[in-house]
């Protein structure tokens, strides 16, 4: 949730031009990242989780790429904070992940 914070925070001074743009992309992908962790843990099964967990990763790496195109562009001039952000939700998220690939196995 922190990392859809600050994606909108960072995306606010974007330019005018950008809202269908870029900050669109970039707050759609935060967002997918958290949802897709929500919508797997609310699904029955281990496999559906993990399946969501990976999803969710796609959508961190898709913003990863974004927060880079959007700095390359200028549009922000820091982007260590984020991608420190970035860099320890996707900890989380595969630990996560290992966790459950982990109490998957043993319940076998």
């Amino acid at each position: 949730m922190e990392l859809v914070e600050h994606t909108y925070k960072i995306t606010s001074s974007f330019p005018a031009s950008e809202m269908y743009g870029l900050t669109n992309q970039l707050r759609r992908a935060s967002v997918s990242v958290v949802s897709n962790i929500a919508e797997g843990s609310g699904r029955k099964f281990d496999k559906e989780l993990l399946y969501f967990l990976n999803v969710s990763l796609g959508s961190l790496a898709e913003l990863e790429t974004q927060i880079e195109i959007a700095y390359r562009l200028s549009f922000i001039s820091d982007v260590e904070d984020t991608f420190q952000l970035v860099t320890e939700t996707r900890k989380l998220i595969i630990g996560f992940r290992n966790y459950i690939n982990k109490r998957q196995n043993t319940d076998d």
